[in-house]
């Protein structure tokens, strides 16, 4: 069950892996989402060219026992659309003065953080702590942009002496994936979840028996198919960099999200680390000055 459950998100992440006739009905539901709520399941089906049957496929792949518990869904989804942003992403472009491009970026990525809640599985979080709590290492495998959200990650739960390490280059995910075991946690970071090189160091965890976890798009993919535990974000479609800016937002809110629920759950443990680690850095800091 998603944190902040909106269908129209997840629709339009997941309209492209679709059927095709399952992708009519969700074209024609994202053109004209506020006339959905008042047609009946035989009406959605002539206007969006298929069949009721279709319809009802359609309700049952997005995760709904039948029509009026997917039109309920709908309706909450619209309601909770403020009327003056339905314009959910707001790209950058050339010329833009410096107000607009802190007001859209902004925006952006507060609509990322406010949209992955609306896919992320809550379970799969607290599945993904557990794993986490239990584990011997962390490891974590990224590459290019998604590297730096590794990095957070190993920072972080470095910090409460989970032993943990970030790697950013094929060939050392390769070798370090290769060394990896039973009680070792493995977190995958890719926004497509097609970069070949986090699926070949994948393979090499799964066949070690290692829990993995992948921090991805919530739509259909090789990563998402294949890891123990889908964390899944959305990000904005759109054309210049605010786009990457989004998904980067998106993956650091859930790292600390990770972190954070480990921390809590551990936290008469973990507080010496804190802070002990704390007070090194705040030392050097004053040595410094």
């Amino acid at each position: 069950m998603a944190i902040n459950d909106n269908i129209l998100i997840k629709i339009r992440e997941m309209k492209d892996n679709l059927t095709p006739v399952e992708r009519m009905v969700a074209e024609y539901i994202l053109a004209n989402t506020e006339e959905i709520p008042h047609l009946s399941i035989k009406s959605l089906a002539q206007l969006s060219k298929t069949s009721d049957a279709s319809v009802l496929r359609f309700c049952k792949t997005m995760g709904y026992s039948g029509y009026r518990n997917f039109i309920v869904s709908i309706s909450a989804a619209l309601g909770s659309i403020d009327e003056e942003q339905k314009d959910v992403y707001t790209d950058i472009q050339p010329g833009d003065d410096l107000f607009t491009i802190i007001s859209n970026i902004s925006h952006n990525n507060i609509k990322s953080i406010e949209d992955t809640l609306s896919v992320i599985d809550r379970n799969e979080v607290a599945r993904a702590v557990k794993v986490l709590r239990s584990s011997n290492r962390i490891v974590f495998f990224g590459i290019g942009a998604s590297g730096l959200i590794c990095m957070d990650g190993e920072q972080k739960f470095s910090r409460i002496n989970k032993m943990s390490h970030a790697y950013t280059d094929g060939h050392s995910q390769l070798t370090a994936a290769t060394l990896l075991g039973k009680g070792d946690v493995a977190i995958f970071v890719s926004n497509s979840g097609d970069t070949v090189e986090i699926l070949d160091t994948l393979e090499i965890a799964k066949k070690n028996n290692v829990s993995t976890i992948a921090i991805t798009r919530y739509s259909k993919s090789e990563l998402a198919d294949k890891a123990d535990i889908l964390l899944g974000i959305t990000t904005p479609e759109i054309t210049m960099r605010s786009g990457a800016m989004g998904s980067r937002i998106a993956m650091l809110t859930i790292i600390d999200i990770l972190f954070a629920g480990v921390a809590s759950a551990e936290y008469k443990n973990v507080k010496k680390y804190l802070t002990k680690t704390h007070n090194i850095l705040a030392s050097k800091h004053r040595s410094r000055k």
